[in-house]
């Protein structure tokens, strides 16, 4: 089984390193940062398959981390697992794009089922970029289709139609699908 790749934001000590090690002994390697300045820094994005972040940190805050690893890989997975239990702090977590907004305390094997579940999601969906449909080849994330003898770029409303009926390949589907 291949090691989930981890980015751990977490200042503090002792929480971080339980956590580390209890990831690690789940098939996880982390890279832990305890710094909110340091962390982009640390984070290469083609290193990392899932980013864990706490929100509050020294030097900066686990918000705008996020923001900026948004910007340089926004199909990460990001999980916030934070103390901030407030409404507006969970809401402007899914907001910056968080996948999942885990406040603390939290059942350690909860959160291990959580994040497999992202990352199986995540793998789900790399799967479904290639297609091979009779003498038609279709490239869901370069929205290309080529056949024998020529290619065209799809529009994305064309890509996205195409994709779904690739999905569900054989199976016959309303006009509300999938009502």
């Amino acid at each position: 089984m291949k090691k989930i790749r981890t980015f751990l934001l977490e200042d503090d000590i002792n929480f971080g390193s339980i956590l580390r090690s209890y990831l690690e002994l789940q098939e996880f390697s982390v890279q832990w940062v305890t710094d909110g300045g340091a962390a982009m820094a640390a984070f290469d994005p083609e290193r990392f398959d899932l980013c864990i972040l706490d929100v509050m940190l020294p030097n900066r805050d686990g918000f705008s981390v996020a923001r900026e690893i948004r910007e340089r890989r926004p199909d990460i997975p990001l999980v916030f697992l934070t103390a901030k239990s407030l409404r507006e702090d969970v809401l402007k977590g899914y907001r910056i794009g968080a996948d999942d907004y885990i406040t603390k305390p939290f059942d350690t094997e909860v959160l291990l089922m959580k994040l497999r579940a992202i990352m199986r999601r995540g793998a789900e969906e790399e799967k479904e970029e290639e297609f091979s449909l009779g003498e038609y080849d279709f490239n869901y994330a370069t929205r290309m289709l080529r056949w024998t003898g020529g290619e065209a770029r799809l529009s994305p409303r064309e890509a996205d139609l195409l994709r779904l009926l690739a999905l569900n390949l054989n199976t016959l589907m309303t006009r509300n699908w999938p009502c």
